[in-house]
């Protein structure tokens, strides 16, 4: 199997996409570990997910709390003994103006996507340097790449993660450690869906017409990402275990965006 004896920790698995590639990964043979800032959430999916025999772990985390990061980190170590992938997918969005978006939401929302991106990047590196090889997954966006109206933190926030892979990428060759990109379309989470009426209300136009003219006006099909889709991207990072891909964005997008 592609990801046999490998441990993969996964933030903001509870739920959505973090839960189907946790669902992916075990599939393919990973020990998986849940890791959510929502501990009961986090074990109800290991144990759903564990329900078919997979190996799976339920870990408490803030991504950005400091000190929630490093002793979940030191706890998967010590139930695993490595870890060998990190998918950095917890994330929130905030739907405003830039003229009207307070400070606070601003910096929690970059707190999150970056700081939580940065704390559990260092923390895994530790142990993957020390095991010479690793593989290091951003859950960016098509907004990694583009922008849209009313999104100014998230735009930035999912820029920083490419320029964080790079630097990942650079500094973590010598030790056999990846560091690559997923950048999704709209994939209809609970996230997506909190943004349809936001949006709607936002722009004084229907939730159809956000769905059709702004979400999917640009992708070739009409179509939004699936969780699965991005799953199946994140595997491929996870498994291709050489530095020829590294530092690299993956757009899965339904065509939205093109490269």
């Amino acid at each position: 199997m592609q990801l046999e004896n490998k441990v993969a920790v996964i933030t903001g698995a509870a739920s959505g996409i973090g839960k189907e590639i946790a669902r992916t990964f075990g599939e393919a043979g990973a020990t998986v570990v849940i890791a959510d800032r929502n501990a009961a959430a986090a074990h109800e999916a290991a144990e759903e997910l564990g329900s078919s025999g997979r190996r799976t772990l339920a870990i408490a985390m803030d991504v950005t709390s400091e000190s929630d990061v490093e002793s979940g980190m030191a706890d998967v170590i010590a139930a695993c003994g490595r870890i060998d992938v990190l998918v950095s997918n917890a994330g929130i969005q905030i739907v405003a103006p830039l003229d009207q978006l307070p400070f606070a939401d601003w910096k929690r929302l970059l707190a999150i996507h970056l700081d939580g991106a940065f704390l559990t990047t260092r923390a895994a590196l530790k142990h993957m340097y020390r095991q010479r090889g690793g593989s290091i997954i951003y859950m960016g966006s098509v907004h990694s790449k583009e922008a849209s109206l009313l999104k100014a933190p998230y735009v930035t926030a999912k820029h920083g993660l490419i320029g964080l892979a790079k630097v990942v990428a650079k500094e973590g060759a010598k030790h056999g450690v990846r560091a690559n990109v997923i950048c999704p379309g709209f994939v209809r989470t609970p996230l997506v869906d909190k943004q349809i009426p936001e949006q709607a209300q936002r722009l004084g136009i229907t939730e159809d017409a956000v769905i059709k003219d702004i979400m999917l006006k640009e992708t070739v099909d009409g179509e939004f990402t699936t969780v699965r889709d991005v799953a199946e991207a994140a595997l491929f990072f996870a498994s291709f275990e050489s530095n020829a891909l590294t530092g690299q964005s993956l757009i899965v997008s339904h065509g939205w965006f093109m490269q």
